[in-house]
């Protein structure tokens, strides 16, 4: 009886350090993902940006730890894509959504960021090309989220836009979002009445 009780309390031991040491690395892992949370909360972003980066270098040297800390490591994704969207980093961006999870909304950023860059463009081909290329991103970030109305109506303007682009290839790049305002019809001009 001893004996059992003895091997008992010993594994009993040994899974209560395994699961003490457990927690410990897991604060010490995910202390770098607190401070990088409170830099983005004090409006610090670059030094956010920067220590995410760092987080996510870490995620990579231990590939397992993606899957075992799944929503920490798609936090850092995200966190990371939207302030490089804020920062206007738009390649940085781009690049970024190409590896980033399907739960981090690569699709919406990168959307945003080919439309931005779109915007920017001072050539009405290489517009067409941006919206193009935002359109396709976006419709694939409604597909991933049919539910999100801002992705939907995000989606739907640009959809509009380039459409009207491609009607009006001509259109000065400063005067991209006024196709999208309805121009009044022209026609005769009423008569006047005497009287």
């Amino acid at each position: 009886m001893t004996t059992v009780r003895n091997s008992l309390a010993a594994s009993l031991m040994v899974a209560l350090l395994v699961g003490g040491s457990a927690a410990v690395g897991y604060a010490r892992w995910t202390r770098a993902i607190a401070d990088a949370d409170q830099a983005l909360a004090d409006g610090q972003w670059d030094r956010a940006l920067t220590t995410y980066a760092r987080v996510e270098r870490q995620f990579d040297r231990v590939p397992a730890a993606k899957q075992v800390l799944a929503s920490d490591y798609n936090r850092v994704v995200a966190n990371q894509l939207w302030l490089c969207y804020r920062l206007q980093r738009y390649d940085d961006l781009i690049d970024k959504a190409g590896r980033a999870p399907e739960s981090a909304t690569p699709h919406l950023w990168s959307g945003l960021a080919f439309f931005a860059k779109g915007r920017a463009e001072t050539k009405p081909d290489g517009q067409l090309g941006w919206l193009t290329r935002s359109e396709e991103e976006l419709r694939r970030a409604v597909e991933a989220a049919p539910s999100d109305w801002d992705t939907k109506y995000d989606f739907e303007l640009v959809t509009r836009l380039a459409a009207q682009l491609r009607k009006q290839p001509a259109t000065p790049p400063n005067q991209l979002m006024q196709l999208l305002r309805p121009q009044p019809k022209v026609g005769p001009k009423p008569g006047r009445h005497v009287g």
